[in-house]
């Protein structure tokens, strides 16, 4: 009997021993499983299907700053502006990467807006819910910009991006009555016409954004101010076509910009270049219905306008009311030289290459002396359909600046309805054909007066 019990006795405390080694090794293993990673705690919960391909470009070492932790709610009602501006300061101001996390599945309201800059290090806001400002200008705080919506400002380094939608609910702001389509015959009424722009970056460099959605801007989707190292990929906008001033994306001051296999459809131009932008390559653009691809306008209220080095290829512009365009006031300086249109197919697009050196909003716009000199354009491989209302072609250059080294080589544009051909327009316009052109193209003068062209270039 007493060698049972001590047998028994002996049995619990080998038992004890076992089971305590069992935990502690559970435990030592799981903890340096924890420690191998060396990453925040994420308070992200799991969306209901799959991250948007954005999202695999944060690296681990990102800290990730979820918005309904700093309190926003995502009704689409509450007023969640203090929620975004506490997480982007927060997300700011991380020594590691941050990440502004807009979660699948809620809809945030935000007030006008601007999140600044500099930050510690590189910042990704990622949006894969919806984000949108008041409904229309009887929403909107009388304290607010109406100029501007989303604004950043003085930011290197971040990436825009993710599966979600920018809805900027700009119906009531296309409505105004100073809006051009509200008055008899295109004109407009008075009243007060600020309406904001969706996105604009200002005096940032190192900017990419990426797979976005953006519908129903008040005005231009997105405006880049100053701004450098541009990567615009996979993006989505839609506007209905008679929406005024919703152009697609809008750059100024702003060089080397990648703008890349994107969709865009609105009431303006797809994109519009302004003064001060170089270096810019837009590739694999859907463009239309809109008022197509724009440098310009240029030289407004006797301005100096210098664009150069701008490449649009490999592009479709369907049903617009222009294709490839350069449009400058009279009475501007400077230049726009070194374009090319190349590898673009046109499907019913009125004025699908134009040269406008006379533009004007208005019937008042006196006759002036001096231009912004148009020179070193190519135009290559551009084919397809267009709307007979206007000639294919229409080069109007400046009675006193004309365009110059205007290059034209396989290009074949037909009426899209009926056999007429309606032959190009040409006013004081120099260049070459380097092959023959549909419809053909005998308005060009040969050779250009040299001394003008460089005299224009060197100011710029």
């Amino acid at each position: 009997m007493e060698y049972s019990r001590v047998l028994s006795l002996v049995f619990c405390i080998l038992a004890c021993c076992f089971f305590f080694s069992t935990t502690q090794a559970r435990s030592h293993k799981h903890s340096k499983h924890k420690h191998g990673h060396a990453r925040p705690v994420s308070q992200i919960s799991i969306p209901p299907c799959p991250s948007p391909e954005p999202a695999n470009q944060t690296n681990n070492s990102s800290s990730v700053f979820d918005v309904r932790s700093f309190g926003a709610v995502g009704n689409g009602i509450a007023d969640d502006t203090e929620a975004f501006k506490a997480a982007w300061d927060t997300a700011c101001q991380a020594e590691e990467s941050g990440v502004v996390f807009v979660p699948y599945g809620y809809s945030f309201m935000i007030q006008s807006t601007i999140f600044t800059g500099p930050c510690q290090s590189r910042l990704v806001f990622q949006v894969d819910g919806t984000i949108m400002p008041p409904d229309g200008p009887d929403s909107w705080p009388e304290n607010n910009s109406k100029r501007q919506w989303l604004v950043f400002y003085r930011i290197n380094e971040m990436s825009l991006q993710g599966g979600g939608l920018i809805d900027g609910r700009g119906e009531n702001w296309w409505n105004l009555p100073c809006k051009p389509h509200k008055g008899a015959n295109g004109t407009t009424l008075s009243g007060p016409c600020d309406s904001p722009i969706a996105i604009r970056f200002f005096m940032s460099s190192n900017l990419t954004v990426q797979g976005l959605r953006i519908k129903n801007s008040p005005q231009f989707n997105f405006r880049f101010d100053n701004c450098r190292d541009v990567h615009i990929e996979s993006i989505y906008i839609t506007a209905p076509a008679l929406s005024p001033n919703t152009d697609g994306i809008h750059i100024e001051n702003t060089n080397n910009v990648k703008i890349y296999n994107s969709v865009v459809s609105n009431g303006d131009d797809c994109v519009s270049i302004g003064s001060g932008s170089y270096n810019v390559d837009i590739k694999n653009i859907t463009c239309g219905p809109s008022h197509g691809i724009s440098i310009g306008s240029l030289g407004n209220h006797n301005s100096r306008a210098c664009v150069s080095n701008i490449t649009v290829r490999d592009s479709v512009l369907k049903y617009s009311d222009n294709g490839v365009r350069i449009k400058t006031w009279q009475g501007g300086s400077g230049a726009v030289s070194g374009v090319t249109f190349s590898n673009l197919h046109m499907n019913n697009v009125r004025n699908p290459i134009i040269i406008d050196q006379f533009y004007c909003l208005t019937k008042q716009c006196t006759n002036q002396s001096s231009a912004v000199l148009v020179s070193n354009i190519i135009y290559s491989n551009i084919k397809g359909t267009y709307d007979i209302r206007s000639p294919a072609m229409h080069f109007a250059c400046s009675d006193s600046v004309p365009c110059t080294n205007l290059t034209l080589s396989d290009v074949e544009l037909l009426p899209d309805q009926g056999d007429l051909i309606l032959d190009p327009f040409c006013w004081n316009a120099y260049g070459d054909l380097q092959t023959l052109t549909i419809p053909p193209v005998s308005c060009l003068m040969e050779g250009g007066p040299r001394s003008l062209l460089q005299n224009y270039l060197d100011h710029c």
